[in-house]
C-alpha cells in the first residue's frame, strides 16, 4: 500500500507578523509573504497583528491580498497588544479573529494631519512664492492656513475613506452599517469589548489562535507548527547600532521606536491615515 504523502508545507501553518505602523515597507513585505504562502500551498495562515494602523492605501492593499488568498486557504488573525484602526481593517481579511482580553483595538476612523508653520516662517522672514494651475494645487501647504473650501474638500475625502472602512467591517463581521457606526467613532476598546461588539470571534492568546487554525484545517493542534514568513526589517537605528538588546544596554531602548515614528510622520504627512496614536 502507498501511503498518501503531504508535502512539508501542507503540514504546517504559515505565520506572518504585522508590527508597527503600516506603510510602504510593511505592505511590500507582507504582500511578498502572502505570495509565498500561496505558492507553497500552506493549508492555513495565522496573521499576527500588533499595529496601531497606518496609511489607508497600504492597509487596503494588504486587506485585498488577504481576501484573495482567503478564497483558497483558511486565515485566522491574532490581535496582540494593539490592533487598532488600519490593524483592524487588515484583520477583516481573515475568516476568524482572536484577541487577548486586554488587547487595545478599535479606533475605527480616518485622520489627516498637516503642518502649519506660517507664524514661525514669518518670524524668521521666510516666505514662498507659488505659481499653480488651480486654487487647490497646494492644498495642505505648510506655509499657510487652510481655506474653508479646502477644509470642505479634505472633509469629503475623509468621509469617503471612513465609509469604506465602515462598510468593510460591516461586511466582514456580518453586522449592519448602523451597528458598526455606533462604535466606529474613533474610540478604542479592549478585546473583551470587541467580542461583545462582534468585532472579534474569540478571546485568547496567539497559541490559542494557532491551535484553532490547526483544527480548522484538520491538523493536530499538538503537533502543527508555524512557519514564519516575511520577518520584519530592522529599523535604521538597529542597522547602525545593532540589535534591540544592544540598544537596551546602551540606554537607547526607545530610540529605535522614536526614529521609526519620526520617519513615518515625515513619509505620511498630508496623507489620510487609519491610525491610532495617543
Amino acid at each position: 500500500m502507498i501511503w498518501p504523502f503531504k508535502p512539508r508545507y501542507r503540514r504546517q501553518i504559515a505565520r506572518i507578523e504585522i508590527t508597527g505602523a503600516i506603510a510602504g515597507d510593511t505592505r511590500k513585505r507582507v504582500l511578498e509573504a502572502l505570495k509565498t504562502v500561496e505558492e507553497r500551498k500552506f493549508p492555513a495562515l495565522m496573521l499576527r497583528i500588533d499595529s496601531p494602523g497606518g496609511t489607508v492605501g497600504d492597509s487596503q492593499e494588504i486587506y485585498s491580498a488577504l481576501t484573495r488568498l482567503g478564497q483558497k486557504i483558511k486565515i485566522v488573525a491574532s490581535f496582540g497588544n494593539i490592533s487598532a484602526s488600519g490593524g483592524v481593517y487588515i484583520g477583516m481579511g481573515a475568516h476568524h479573529i482572536v484577541a487577548n482580553p486586554g488587547t487595545i483595538t478599535g479606533s475605527i476612523g480616518v485622520i489627516l494631519r498637516g503642518n502649519n508653520l506660517e507664524r514661525l516662517l514669518d518670524k524668521v522672514g521666510v516666505s514662498f512664492k507659488v505659481i499653480k494651475s488651480g486654487p487647490y494645487k497646494d492644498i495642505l501647504a505648510f506655509d499657510r492656513e487652510l481655506t474653508d473650501p479646502e477644509k470642505d474638500i479634505l472633509q469629503s475625502l475623509i468621509d469617503t475613506s471612513y465609509q469604506q472602512f465602515v462598510h468593510t467591517v460591516a461586511t466582514a463581521r456580518q453586522l449592519s452599517v448602523e451597528t458598526v457606526k455606533s462604535f466606529a467613532d474613533g474610540r478604542i476598546f479592549t478585546g473583551e469589548q470587541a467580542l461583545e461588539l462582534g468585532v472579534v470571534d474569540r478571546l485568547g492568546t496567539e497559541e490559542d489562535a494557532r491551535r484553532w487554525t490547526a483544527e480548522l484545517v484538520g491538523l493536530d493542534p499538538e503537533k502543527a507548527v508555524c512557519c514564519t514568513l516575511g520577518d520584519s526589517k530592522k529599523s535604521l537605528v538597529q542597522r547602525v547600532v545593532g540589535s534591540q538588546s544592544q540598544l537596551d544596554r546602551l540606554g537607547l531602548g526607545n530610540l529605535s521606536g522614536s526614529m521609526d515614528w519620526l520617519n513615518f510622520e515625515l513619509e505620511t504627512s498630508g496623507l489620510p491615515l487609519w491610525l491610532y496614536r495617543p
